[in-house]
């Protein structure tokens, strides 16, 4: 009776572990965006976070100014704190007009799964395109 038990305990422990894998890889999935390498998703979030506190700055420079800026605009400004266009593998610039803008960060690493470029506009809406 003993030695059941004992199974029936292994059996659900071993089934437990399963389902607890299995959802793990499905987070770890979720978390980098299109199978990219985790440290790389790391340094796309840093990236969102910056296009972000720039589209930020393009806005109060606009409030301000009554147009959009350049990077450096921004910066000799005061409107924003990054003191560099680019993250590691990763390059900013801006393209503005009269009625908008849009700050991209182009990629240029060697993990084939990330993002190519990630941008933002005035709606604060942040774009993916893999290619």
């Amino acid at each position: 009776m003993r030695l059941m038990g004992r199974s029936v305990g292994l059996i659900v422990l071993v089934v437990g572990l399963a389902v607890g894998g299995y959802f793990y890889t499905r987070q770890i999935q979720e978390i980098t965006p299109g199978g990219a390498a985790p440290t790389t998703t790391v340094d796309i979030t840093v990236v969102r976070m910056d296009l972000l506190a720039l589209a930020i700055a393009e806005r109060l420079h606009f409030a301000t100014n009554s147009k959009y800026a350049s990077l450096e605009e921004l910066r000799t400004s005061g409107d924003t704190h990054l003191t560099r266009n680019n993250r590691p593998n990763f390059t900013y610039s801006a393209e503005t007009s009269d009625n908008g803008f849009r700050i991209i960060a182009t990629y240029s690493g060697a993990d084939p799964n990330a993002p190519k470029r990630i941008s933002i506009d005035e709606t604060l809406a942040i774009k993916t395109e893999s290619r």
